[in-house]
């Protein structure tokens, strides 16, 4: 059997009378598959609860949906039933999870706000009568995602490196907590509940894990406290911010698997990877992860050359436990 990836940018097509990942037609508007798990919903009340738009617009949890065909339908159901099990029995199961499938759960979510933004987008244009305005380099990216996204329902293989990393690491969270975020624009995104928490990096075949490694050689084995998650966040999204490639894959379609290689990221003007990290605009980003705690920015960079850290004391060494009252200079 030939396989064939389904591009709905060629035509920006983006209406609910087609399935959002095969094309495929659909008998009727009920045909609907939830952005984020039902399972994930119910657990955290979070159906009525408030999500905000890029317009600023807000809308519920519930209200995200794809229009999805029932061949899709099943195939997301069976990569959720395996994902709900592992976060339902908490971090040991999920480091156990196959990073592929993880990768699936995880692009479902995120290319699912995407659409959903892209429809609310078509919806602002036509009733302003104005042309949709649209990135073609976050084209190039949604693109890419919605590609790799169909290895749910095509054989296919990444062939020498995966083109995302996904990271997995214990957190002493409270039994309620439900922290998610996500920018779609550098296609990154943070879970943390239960007993561990979730940071994928998409479409950056792997770097910032390698631009993180120190970071991540000094946490191994650690049980993180949530101030301490919230920092690596805060490198996470900054340094995925400073990435300043627009990768490219090449797709092989063959009779029976899809082949994608992700293409050299060095390119002619040897520019390194990463642009250069300031640290006032890191202690930006991180102020905003720490809103719980209060810190202010005037706080967080008072030494410039060595802003506020929860995760490393003076010397580099992790710091076991850390008191959000008493702030540690890093």
């Amino acid at each position: 059997m030939a396989t064939t990836l389904y591009n709905p940018f060629l035509t920006f097509k983006f209406d609910n009378a087609s399935c959002f990942l095969s094309g495929d037609a659909l008998q009727s508007d009920d045909e609907r598959l939830q952005v984020f798990p039902v399972w994930m919903m119910r657990a955290f009340e979070l159906e009525d609860k408030p999500f905000k738009m890029l317009d600023e617009n807000i809308v519920t949890y519930k209200s995200l949906q794809l229009p999805c065909s029932a061949d899709t339908a099943r195939a997301f159901e069976e990569v959720e039933g395996k994902v709900e099990k592992a976060m339902s029995s908490g971090y040991q199961e999920v480091k156990q999870l196959p990073e592929r499938v993880l990768f699936q759960w995880v692009a479902k979510i995120l290319y699912g706000v995407v659409f959903n933004e892209i429809q609310a987008g078509v919806r602002q244009a036509f009733l302003s009568g104005e042309d949709l305005n649209f990135s073609q380099a976050l084209v190039h990216k949604f693109r890419n995602l919605h590609y790799m996204l169909q290895s749910i329902v095509q054989p296919m293989e990444f062939e020498q490196k995966n083109p995302f990393s996904i990271l997995i690491l214990p957190v002493n969270n409270d039994k309620d907590t439900f922290s998610y975020r996500d920018e779609i624009n550098t296609l990154i995104f943070t879970l943390r509940m239960g007993d561990f928490a979730v940071i994928a990096t998409l479409q950056d075949n792997g770097t910032n894990a390698i631009y993180h490694e120190e970071v991540l050689e000094k946490i191994k084995g650690k049980e993180l406290q949530p101030i301490q998650f919230e920092e690596i966040c805060a490198r996470y999204f900054y340094s995925a911010y400073l990435f300043n490639r627009l990768p490219e894959y090449t797709y092989m379609e063959t009779p029976n698997k899809v082949f994608v290689e992700p293409m050299p990221l060095n390119d002619w003007t040897l520019k390194p990877i990463f642009d250069e990290w300031q640290a006032k605009t890191y202690g930006q980003v991180l102020e905003n992860f720490w809103k719980p705690w209060g810190f202010t920015l005037f706080e967080i960079i008072k030494n410039p050359e060595k802003p506020m850290s929860f995760l490393f004391d003076e010397k580099g060494d992790f710091i076991d436990n850390p008191s959000p009252q008493t702030p540690l200079d890093n």
